[in-house]
């Protein structure tokens, strides 16, 4: 499997934690990068860009309708975003690993952690859709910051609550935040994320 496309920040030394971050559909390696870098200072920044293009928007992984994954696609292509991590974290030996994704990069993220629990420490996951059932895996140890709209027409508040109360219940230090609107990135967001990491 070809290796990602990505941005990586300088300057940070071996130990620093390594930031990981994914954009949402439509958007590229540039869309969280400044981001990452507010709210974790020090940390280095890994932004890789989606390799599957859906009428010429960039994405993690296929799907064949609105909610609708290609299964097999979306296996395969965790196994390639677990492997492009281990290998960015195995260049160093960071204090942790964090993940950041918006949207498809939160379902990326998610189901990389659903296939390689260990590799994340901490995670926050934007707006997430997980229309499938989550395997039965130990979060011992992790945290989880999960943002979402009230509103959102992609990802119902039934559906993330559940996201919510799975990784509670297989042992993550969970959190759940919402705003008002849709399924747009609000200020109580990013907020949220910035004490999320700095707690």
């Amino acid at each position: 499997m070809a290796e990602y496309h990505y941005r990586e920040g300088k300057g940070a030394d071996a130990a620093s934690p390594l930031f990981v971050l994914l954009h949402g559909t439509g958007g590229d390696e540039n869309q969280f990068f400044e981001l990452g870098g507010q709210l974790l200072p020090g940390a280095r920044l890994i932004a890789p860009r989606g390799d599957v293009s859906e009428h010429g928007a960039l994405r993690y992984f296929k799907r064949t309708g609105e909610g609708v994954y290609d299964m097999a696609d979306l296996a395969l292509r965790t196994r390639q975003m677990a492997d492009f991590v281990t290998a960015r974290r195995n260049e160093g030996k960071p204090s942790r690993v964090v993940g950041l994704g918006y949207s498809n990069g939160a379902n990326i993220l998610a189901a990389v952690q659903f296939a390689a629990p260990e590799l994340f420490d901490a995670t926050i996951l934007m707006h997430p859709l997980i229309p499938f059932t989550p395997p039965a895996v130990d979060f011992g140890g992790r945290q989880v910051l999960i943002t979402a709209g009230q509103r959102d027409p992609m990802a119902s508040v039934a559906m993330t609550e559940a996201l919510g109360d799975y990784f509670t219940a297989h042992g993550a230090r969970t959190e759940l935040v919402w705003h008002a609107g849709g399924h747009e990135l609000r200020q109580e967001e990013l907020r949220a994320a910035q004490g999320f990491l700095a707690g």
